[in-house]
């Protein structure tokens, strides 16, 4: 069993969904995902122990899901960055993150976006069906640019970013 970056925007989801009874259409529809999509993230999620249960309305496994995203994510889901492009900001430069590292001169890293209102450097989303979910669920887009701050971050940013996940996951 591999994990899949897909396996972890469908529990990043679950976590902000917490309470809610979802169903692997519901979550489909709010990942942008196809529904066996979700139900083999689910799946695989599960066997690697992100996930209590294996079913839509699993509630994710706060301790391993934050050791994952600490110490494993940055390694095995690296980003691509590309040029520069339009696209909506992430890591270091989205909420929660921004407050603390005002602009400077480097580009920002960006989801590449159409609705995107910010230049900056591409920066490759999770998932390709991310940006599209973030939009619509802020709590979502604040975990999944915290979880780029991990993947790639300096020092510094991905110690604040390990600080507010450890505070929103336990």
């Amino acid at each position: 069993m591999v994990l899949k970056p897909q396996d972890l925007l469908v529990v990043l989801k679950l976590w902000v969904s917490e309470g809610q009874s979802l169903t692997y259409p519901a979550l489909a529809d709010a990942l942008k995902m196809s529904i066996s999509e979700v139900h083999g993230a689910v799946k695989r999620a599960h066997a690697a122990g992100l996930l209590i249960e294996a079913k839509a309305s699993a509630r994710p496994n706060a301790g391993p899901l934050l050791e994952f995203l600490v110490h494993g994510v940055r390694y095995a889901f690296a980003p691509d960055r590309g040029g520069r492009t339009r696209g909506l900001p992430t890591g270091y430069a989205a909420p929660p993150l921004a407050e603390a590292f005002p602009p400077d001169e480097e580009p920002v890293p960006v989801w590449p976006h159409p609705m995107g209102v910010v230049r900056g450097e591409s920066f490759s989303p999770i998932y390709k069906s991310a940006p599209e979910a973030a939009l619509a669920d802020r709590a979502l887009y604040e975990l999944l640019a915290l979880v780029d701050a991990m993947r790639g971050g300096r020092v510094r940013e991905r110690n604040l970013a390990k600080q507010i996940l450890a505070e929103r996951i336990h």
